[in-house]
């Protein structure tokens, strides 16, 4: 979530007029994310999230992302959802931006996870790859091997002003990533984007996921390593084992990962967090200056990687972990 196309609040109740939803009170923008630009609205009714979806969005992804938020929350995954226009439409548009209104969910995402919190989470993404089976519109990856590939092309020849000898380490990761990137393991439906500020927790409960504009189809269990990258690292850098055994028990109580994912789990890691650094990057050097946007540090990813490259087997993530039959 981010905030980049300002709106003035008398284009805001004259898009509110299409929809059931009271009269505006206040809003404010929410200045966490790098994607879209949202706003927290409060109305005579309930509290709304307004997403206006920026030029990295593509327009005919929408349907997939907004009916998916309705296919996974029938199915009993807590999540927002859109709301309906008087004309029965789930999507407008605002300050010439296709836009949405969003219903609010309860809770507060966790700074400071423990590992009952990674627990809750490895169930609840778990539960969202079986509640997302039976979705019948498809979105491929953008942002895999492929996507990864054009972004490098981007970032390339600046790599090394963020650190000496990056261009030559990255150019061989994506070398050995495509020679070794599994094949034939389970798929479909994938969050690809949960991290802590995308999961809300009421105490210790979790109380649903958000931020589904990254969703796509892939490999499941590529989902699960960006959640590893996501949740199981402390601030100075170090895998907590914890977290991690954790995390991997409670998504494998729920839907256990075959023996081949377990197997491809340290290289899924490694592209995970490859491709986390390769679009923090991107930010980072061409975010334009004065924008409202929180930049998010791409060598923490890097550090990352560079973990993962030394992962032989899903034991060293949680070596508790029993496998699958």
């Amino acid at each position: 979530m981010a905030v980049y196309t300002d709106i003035t609040e008398t284009d805001l109740k004259h898009f509110l007029a299409q929809y059931d939803v009271g009269e505006l009170t206040s809003y404010k923008g929410i200045a966490e994310g790098v994607e879209n630009t949202n706003f927290l609205l409060h109305t005579t009714k309930d509290p709304l999230i307004l997403t206006l979806y920026e030029k990295r969005v593509e327009k005919s992804d929408l349907p997939f992302f907004l009916g998916l938020m309705q296919h996974l929350s029938e199915r009993g995954l807590s999540c927002p959802l859109p709301l309906p226009r008087w004309d029965g439409e789930l999507l407008g548009e605002l300050s010439d931006r296709p836009a949405a209104l969003i219903s609010f969910l309860e809770g507060m995402w966790l700074r400071k996870p423990e590992a009952k919190h990674c627990r809750e989470v490895g169930k609840a993404l778990a539960g969202m790859h079986i509640a997302g089976e039976g979705f019948e519109i498809k979105r491929p990856n953008a942002l895999s091997l492929e996507g990864w590939k054009v972004l490098w092309e981007k970032s390339a020849e600046r790599a090394d002003e963020v650190e000496t000898g990056l261009e030559q380490e990255i150019t061989a990761e994506l070398a050995f990533l495509e020679a070794h990137w599994p094949k034939n393991l389970p798929a479909g439906v994938i969050h690809a984007d949960l991290f802590q500020d995308n999961v809300f927790f009421l105490g210790d409960g979790l109380s649903g996921l958000i931020d589904f504009y990254f969703a796509c189809n892939d490999l499941l269990a590529y989902d699960v390593s960006i959640c590893l990258n996501a949740w199981c690292f402390e601030k100075d850098g170090s895998y907590n084992v914890t977290k991690g055994s954790a995390l991997l028990e409670g998504y494998c109580s729920v839907r256990p990962l075959s023996a081949e994912e377990r197997d491809a789990l340290p290289v899924l890691s490694r592209g995970s967090a490859l491709r986390f650094f390769l679009t923090r990057l991107y930010d980072w050097l061409t975010t334009p200056e004065g924008a409202l946007v929180v930049k998010k540090d791409p060598l923490e990813y890097l550090r990352k990687l560079r973990f993962h490259r030394h992962i032989s087997s899903v034991a060293e993530y949680a070596p508790a972990i029993e496998v699958a039959s």
